[in-house]
C-alpha cells in the first residue's frame, strides 16, 4: 500500500485527505493520470502538479501520486498501470525485458541532477567528514551485525553504538548508493531502518545522536534544521553535497541524474498526460528549484522538450546503473538519441 494524492496539491503538501491507495488496477479512460516511483522524484513532480492544477487546463484534472521507490515504480510502468514513472536512476535491463514483453514503448526524460547526501544528526559532535572507503565498510553486506560502533568506522570517533538509516531496496537511492560505494547495487547490510519514503529517513536520522543515514540532496536540503551533512572523500577530493558542487562536476561518485519516464501510447492518446508533461517539461527548472534539487540548465530542458515531441523512445543506458557520471557525460548519453533516427 501507499499514500496516495489526489486533487489539489499545495506547495507540495495534500489539500485534500490522504487516503490509501493500491497501485495495482490498470489505468483505464477515466480521465486519471497515474504516476508512481521514486521518493526522491515525488517533491519535484508534486511540485509540478499542485502548478499544472491551478491551470485552466488542469483545473479538473485528477492525478494519483504514489510513493513507491523506483523499481516498485518501474513494475507498475512495466506493467502497463501507470503512465508515468518517476524515476532516480536509469530503467535496468529487467525492467527493459518487463516492458518489451508487454509491448510498452517509452520516452526517458532527464528532469534533475542529485547529490546522494551522507548526514548525521546536528548533535553529532566528532563526525564532519566520511571517506567512500569508510562508507563501504560501514554500509557493505558483510557489515552486517559486525560494524556496528562508530570507532569501527574511524578511530577516532567514540565507541558508541551508530544507528542506521536509509532507502529500502525498493529505492532508486539503494541501488545507486550501494553501486557506488560498494560496486554492486544489491550489496547491503539489512540491519538498520529502511523505507521507501524519504520523511521516514529523515526523521530517523533527526531523532537520534547516534545516527546515520544517506538520501537525496532535496530531502536534506528542506530539513537542514534536523539534519547536518558531512563532507565526502572520493574521487575529487573532500567535497561536501551542494548544488555548485554538483553543477562544478566535483561531487563524485555520488551525483547522479533524476528521471520522469512517459508510456509513450499512453501520452499519445491522452490529452490530459500530454499536456501535462509539456507543461512539467516547460517549467522544470522552477519545479526542480522548489523541492530544492539541482536543476538542468534552460537550454538542456529544452532538448529535453525536443526529445519528448520528437517521441525519441527507449533507454540512453542500455539497461546499465552507471556511476559517478558528471552533469555533462550524463546529459551526452541522454541526449545521444536525438542525433539517431526517430523511432516511429
Amino acid at each position: 500500500m501507499a499514500l496516495c494524492l489526489l486533487g489539489t496539491l499545495v506547495g507540495g503538501s495534500v489539500a485534500l485527505p490522504l487516503a490509501e491507495a493500491s497501485a495495482q488496477s490498470a489505468p483505464a479512460k477515466d480521465g486519471l493520470i497515474r504516476i508512481s516511483g521514486s521518493s526522491t522524484v515525488f517533491p519535484i513532480t508534486a511540485a509540478a502538479i499542485s502548478a499544472f492544477r491551478a491551470t485552466k487546463p488542469g483545473a479538473n484534472v485528477r492525478v494519483q501520486l504514489l510513493e513507491t521507490g523506483t523499481s516498485a515504480g518501474f513494475r507498475d510502468f512495466c506493467a502497463g498501470k501507470v503512465q508515468i514513472s518517476n524515476a532516480s536512476r536509469p530503467i535496468s535491463t529487467e525492467e527493459l525485458k518487463a516492458c518489451a514483453a508487454r509491448g510498452i514503448k517509452f520516452l526517458e526524460l532527464p528532469i534533475a541532477f542529485d547529490a546522494l547526501t551522507v548526514a548525521v544528526n546536528p548533535r553529532n559532535t566528532w563526525a564532519k567528514a566520511i571517506s567512500t572507503t569508510e562508507l563501504s565498510r560501514l554500509w557493505r553486506r558483510s557489515a552486517e551485525g559486525k560494524i556496528m560502533r562508530w570507532n569501527q568506522v574511524n578511530a577516532a570517533w567514540p565507541a558508541t553504538p551508530i544507528r542506521l538509516c536509509g532507502p529500502g531496496k525498493d529505492s532508486g537511492t539503494f541501488d545507486y548508493f550501494n553501486k557506488a560505494i560498494n560496486g554492486n547495487a544489491s550489496d547491503s547490510r539489512r540491519d538498520y531502518t529502511s523505507s521507501e519514503d524519504d520523511a521516514v529517513v529523515v526523521n530517523c536520522i533527526a531523532k537520534d545522536p547516534q545516527a546515520l543515514g544517506y538520501l537525496g540532496f532535496g530531502w536534506y536540503a528542506s530539513n537542514t534544521n534536523k539534519l547536518r551533512a558531512l563532507a565526502v572523500n572520493g574521487r575529487k577530493g573532500l567535497i561536501s553535497p551542494s548544488i555548485q558542487n554538483v553543477q562544478d562536476e566535483l561531487y563524485s561518485p555520488l551525483s547522479r541524474p533524476l528521471f520522469i519516464y512517459i508510456n509513450d501510447s499512453m501520452v499519445r492518446g491522452q490529452d490530459d498526460v500530454r499536456r501535462f508533461v509539456t507543461f512539467y517539461l516547460q517549467r522544470g527548472p522552477q519545479f526542480v528549484k522548489q523541492a530544492r534539487f539541482i536543476p538542468l540548465e534552460d537550454d538542456t530542458y529544452r532538448l529535453v522538450e525536443t526529445k519528448f515531441y520528437r517521441h525519441v523512445l527507449g533507454t540512453s543506458f542500455g539497461g546499465d546503473l552507471p556511476v559517478g557520471l558528471t552533469i555533462s557525460q550524463a546529459l551526452a548519453r541522454s541526449f545521444s538519441q536525438l542525433r539517431k533516427p526517430v523511432a516511429r
